[in-house]
């Protein structure tokens, strides 16, 4: 799992692909840059994930058997800077490798992310993150609190799972999506924020608040007490907080504008 990579921009020439996929490896490809350019970057570590749709996949079995996810994963040893739609790899629920990439896949990416993928029907892409803001507030006893103007937009949206150790071990799951139930924001004790959605751009913007709420929770606790937001205010914010849904958008705007500054620093996460 830890033999050198070449960090050359791909690994693998695709020489016919479905343009669905194609669309999604560059989306997903553009999202890794973004994280790199905002520094939610973890060395080589963490993960995006994509679920590919039923036009790539096949979708259903004629008997009427769902057939297996198969999603695009970063490939392990590179820098999110050097992610491009080339060289993202295609697995299954096992982590098997789909595309005939070189590359290896992180088994603590692979694990979650598939049961994800796997038991949330609507769970499109995956992501995960190890902010210092993040892993600071999944250590707090209480969590994350009601007393910002982003956890006000989350309010019913949040899940916890508790801490199990390296997650590598399918059996947790399980109990990782009793935990998570239908909330699309997902803090794992002592470890790091996790988020789901029906699109990368959802995922994103339900990921970015869920930061900026637990960024602006460190600055203030580290100031003293805050001031809590009420239960009826907090309802009201989070129906009043149109980025997330589909109707308008759902993060669409905000990722467009983020991926316009990556072109700008560097277009060949493309290729």
């Amino acid at each position: 799992m830890n033999t050198p990579l070449a960090t050359t921009p791909s690994a693998l020439v695709h020489p016919s692909i479905h343009p669905d996929e194609r669309a999604a490896r560059e989306e997903l490809a553009a999202c890794y840059r973004v994280f790199a350019m905002l520094g939610w970057v973890e060395m080589i570590y963490n993960h995006i994930t994509v679920r590919l749709p039923d036009s790539v996949t096949g979708g259903t079995a004629s008997e009427g058997a769902r057939r297996s996810p198969q999603f695009l994963i970063n490939p392990f040893g590179l820098h999110y800077s050097e992610v491009t739609a080339s060289n993202l790899v295609k697995i299954d629920l096992q982590g098997k490798v789909l595309d005939g990439s070189s590359y290896p896949v992180n088994p603590a990416g692979f694990t979650v992310h598939a049961a994800i993928h796997d038991g949330l029907p609507g769970a499109h892409c995956v992501m995960h993150t190890h902010t210092t803001a993040g892993v600071a507030v999944a250590c707090l006893q209480g969590g994350l609190q009601q007393t910002n103007f982003y956890t006000a937009q989350l309010h019913g949206m949040v899940a916890y799972h508790d801490f199990e150790g390296i997650t590598i071990h399918a059996d947790e799951g399980p109990r990782l999506l009793q935990s998570i139930g239908n909330r699309n924001a997902v803090i794992l004790r002592n470890h790091g924020l996790l988020a789901w959605g029906q699109t990368l751009p959802q995922t994103f913007a339900i990921l970015w608040t869920l930061q900026r709420a637990c960024e602006i929770q460190m600055a203030t606790f580290s100031m003293g007490a805050a001031i809590p937001v009420s239960e009826e205010i907090a309802q009201r914010c989070t129906r009043d907080a149109l980025q997330f849904s589909p109707a308008h958008g759902a993060g669409q705007d905000v990722f467009n504008a983020l991926v316009r500054q990556v072109d700008r620093i560097d277009p060949g996460y493309r290729n």
